[in-house]
């Protein structure tokens, strides 16, 4: 049974729960559209109680937006064991876990806006293509990286995030598709790497010579090797 009494909060407790809400809202709406009310509401206290933990909806924002960051890097965790194709696949379904829970939100961040404008702000996003290249990086076990590998990934890491906000404007394309394409775009921007550069080479075939058959690279292949009839053998490399 319910007394009606509700319970008093510390401050950082109090602080937690708006990011929380904050979160929550943003997760359906983009921040622009959320106002300090709202946010109140549904934390259930006032207005003037909002700006006494944070000075502004922008200092809120760019709370919440840092726990969403860390929540975004850790979804490229990834522990460094076994195939990489299937390390990959993890990483990007975890990826797109977060992409379908926080929608609008992830939105709004990656595009940009009045509400997430700030140099702060920019410096968290940029925080998590950091922390998920040094992660590829290290799946990689590459220790000190070439500039084309360093290319390679920071590339794909872009392409991951255009890739997913892509998807955001009416989902055309099957989630899992996409999970995969994305691992086999990992492969190709690699390979086409290696043809140019020995260091990449060199850590394309060593990452090649532990995947199965059967594992996301192997596909790649099988779906690259069906189009080969298709090609004039004039045009074929």
């Amino acid at each position: 049974m319910t007394t009606g009494v509700r319970r008093r909060m510390g401050v950082e407790e109090r602080k937690q729960q708006l990011i929380g809400v904050a979160l929550e809202l943003f997760s359906h709406r983009s921040p622009d559209e959320v106002s300090i009310d709202e946010i109140a509401a549904a934390a259930g206290i006032s207005r003037p109680l909002v700006y006494h933990y944070f000075p502004g909806k922008q200092s809120l924002y760019e709370a919440a937006l840092g726990r969403a960051a860390d929540e975004l890097a850790d979804r490229f965790l990834e522990p460094p064991e076994g195939p990489l194709g299937a390390r990959l696949l993890r990483v990007m379904g975890r990826f797109f876990d977060f992409v379908e829970e926080h929608g609008p939100g992830f939105s709004a961040l990656m595009r940009g806006g009045p509400a997430v404008g700030s140099s702060t702000a920019n410096a968290m996003i940029d925080g998590v293509r950091q922390a998920a290249y040094e992660q590829i990086i290290n799946h990689l076990g590459v220790q000190d990286p070439p500039a084309r590998l360093e290319l390679v990934v920071r590339s794909w890491v872009s392409l991951a995030e255009s890739t997913a906000l892509l998807w955001l404007d009416g989902r055309r394309i099957p989630r899992s598709d996409l999970e995969m394409q994305l691992v086999h775009d990992f492969a190709a921007l690699a390979a086409v790497s290696a043809a140019y550069d020995q260091e990449m080479a060199e850590v394309v075939l060593r990452v090649l010579s532990q995947e199965p058959a059967d594992g996301p690279f192997g596909e790649l292949l099988t779906r690259l090797a069906a189009l080969a009839p298709a090609v004039p053998p004039q045009r074929r490399l």
